[in-house]
């Protein structure tokens, strides 16, 4: 809840612009929401200041589920979510770690 405010009040990246900060927000509302529908709870989402850009790093409470894609759903009718947490676990990674799975992003600034 306090990203998009600590944005705006300055907490940004040297460099970073508009559509760097959209990416940013998009990864985390996405990761953040799909973590909190479809996971177990409690839900714990870190975003951290790289030198490149931000990794965001959501865990949860499920170490038994890994992040998959949910191939029965129209993205374009919702679920885009589930598409997007199973491409970002590919892509940038995923693992289990003790009682949790985390899935990351790393966004560089563009």
């Amino acid at each position: 809840m306090r990203l998009r405010p600590d944005l705006a009040a300055g907490a940004l990246r040297e460099g970073a612009d508009e559509d760097d900060v959209d990416r940013l927000l998009l990864a985390f509302e996405e990761l953040a929401s799909t973590g909190v529908r479809h996971s177990g709870a409690p839900v714990r989402v870190t975003v951290t200041g790289t030198a490149p850009g931000w990794l965001v790093d959501v865990s949860d409470a499920r170490p038994d589920q890994p992040p998959v894609p949910a191939a029965d759903r129209n993205p374009s009718l919702g679920g885009l979510g589930l598409h997007l947490i199973a491409w970002l676990s590919a892509r940038h990674g995923w693992s289990v770690v003790g009682r949790r799975t985390h899935v990351w992003a790393c966004l560089t600034l563009a």
